[in-house]
């Protein structure tokens, strides 16, 4: 079984890799992953403040990183399950 901080590191990666798929770090006036695994639970609240102007919608985006954190996680458990 993972540790609670490799469960956390692997979310939050996986959402800011997210987040920076779509923008330019450059572009972002301001962005925050905060994620916490406690008892079994996994809780992931990101953040996106981009350009009015940007292609993608900074809510998708935020929504797709968090998408994106628990599939990260639930591969990392997968994973020690082999």
């Amino acid at each position: 079984m993972p540790t609670d901080e490799k469960v956390v590191q692997t979310a939050a990666e996986a959402a800011e890799g997210v987040i920076l798929a779509h923008y330019k770090q450059s572009e972002l006036t301001d962005f925050d992953v905060t994620v916490t695994f406690e008892d079994g639970v996994l809780d992931v609240d990101v953040y996106v403040n981009a350009p009015d102007d940007a292609e993608r919608d900074a809510d998708e985006v935020a929504d797709e990183a968090a998408r994106t954190a628990g599939e990260a996680v639930d591969e990392l458990f997968a994973a020690e399950d082999e």
